[in-house]
């Protein structure tokens, strides 16, 4: 399956705009997987790193409170950081297990995300032979150009938030690692 869908978004001249209509169709069916390991290891087996990005973009988007219309960018990751909150079908999961599900297919989007950009795997696949042999530099949005500033604030945003949910009960360990992780 996950290697068909790869020469799905390939065969297209767009393999952005494939990867939409294909995210669109999947997106329904992955809300409806009933474990954590499951939804995982459907992610983390997927061959194009631009459908993952795609399908998780969906999901975070499914799960901000005012979802952005800004197209996916760094800046746009900080945003579901922020704006976030928890996945809608993680009903039954503890809270703090929830959060980490989250960072975790956070961290897993900005790493997509970043092969898609080095890889130039947005352009068609003729286009990008070319790119790769000259050396070209990857294609950057404006919402691509973050600061330190940026990070900084939407960590410790993200961090009041969760101790707001924890009250008086201390970060775990896990979600502090991820969270440094994903900063």
């Amino acid at each position: 399956l996950q290697r068909m869908l790869s020469i799905a978004v390939e065969v297209d001249r767009s393999p952005n705009c494939s990867s939409c209509k294909i995210a669109d169709v999947i997106f329904p069916f992955i809300l409806n997987i009933p474990l954590r390991s499951q939804r995982e290891a459907f992610l983390n087996t997927m061959d194009s790193q631009l459908l993952r990005c795609k399908v998780l973009e969906l999901m975070f988007q499914h799960s901000c409170e005012v979802p952005t219309n800004m197209p996916l960018s760094l800046a746009k990751i900080l945003y579901f950081l922020s704006h976030s909150v928890l996945l809608q079908y993680q009903e039954e999961a503890a809270i703090c297990e929830r959060w980490d599900e989250m960072l975790q297919y956070l961290t897993l989007l900005l790493l997509s995300y970043q092969n898609v950009v080095l890889g130039h795997l947005r352009s068609a696949l003729s286009e990008r032979m070319d790119l790769i042999i000259k050396k070209a530099k990857p294609k950057l949005q404006d919402d691509d150009h973050i600061t330190q500033l940026d990070i900084h604030l939407n960590v410790e945003n993200f961090l009041s938030r969760l101790q707001e949910v924890l009250g008086e009960e201390p970060f775990p360990l896990q979600i502090k690692e991820k969270v440094h992780m994903l900063q």
